[in-house]
């Protein structure tokens, strides 16, 4: 029974690359502002630092320089 199960889940399985199937991944801009949304929360939560500080952050344009350590 449990062997049924298995060949017929792996018939079913989707042969799309994720990019395809996921309406988020085909346009960059929902892309990107659901993964500021995602990482502004969860950050949020993390260090008590509120959801929109955060997301300003990640939104800013000007990148500030990277810290070169020895």
């Amino acid at each position: 029974m449990a062997w049924v199960f298995m060949c017929c889940y792996r018939c079913n399985i989707s042969r799309k690359p994720l990019i395809e199937t996921n309406p988020y991944l085909r346009v960059p801009k929902k892309y990107r502002k659901a993964l500021i949304t995602n990482v502004s929360s969860s950050t949020a939560i993390e260090t008590g630092v509120s959801v929109e500080s955060i997301a300003r952050t990640l939104t800013e344009r000007e990148k500030a320089e990277r810290v070169k350590t020895p």
